[in-house]
């Protein structure tokens, strides 16, 4: 299941929730086909100004940052290097399109691997 958590600041998000939601969830599957839309989960995080620093201060206006949860064997396909570059560029262009060309260059995309075994759905450790 891909899982996709944005923190961005709550002004920006305003209002915005549904079309991020939507362009996020596209985004994965244009990459793995419509099997993963209904699996894919997109937490909105969003936050004060006074709660987002860079560099010791609080940040003015930064780029929504993007924690996409993958599984491990993703990165272990022949095809990996074009699986994530993918990934990443539709991400990003998902991100772009809803907030607007402003934040393309601080957007972030962090995809994190969850090895069998290290993840559970309902109490059930996933082994797959």
């Amino acid at each position: 299941m891909p899982h996709l958590s944005v923190h961005v600041l709550e002004s920006d998000l305003a209002g915005r929730e549904t079309a991020l939601i939507e362009s996020l969830t596209d985004a994965v599957v244009a990459v793995y086909g419509e099997w993963a839309r209904s699996l894919t989960v997109v937490h909105l995080i969003g936050l004060p100004p006074h709660r987002w620093g860079i560099g010791g201060a609080p940040a003015t206006a930064p780029a929504p940052a993007v924690t996409f949860g993958i599984k491990e064997g993703a990165f272990h396909r022949p095809d990996s290097e074009e699986i994530i570059a993918r990934l990443v560029a539709g991400v990003t262009d998902a991100v772009a399109g809803v907030f607007g060309e402003r934040v393309r260059a601080g957007v972030t995309v962090e995809l994190v691997a969850t090895l069998p075994g290290r993840s559970a759905v309902g109490g059930v450790v996933v082994t797959s």
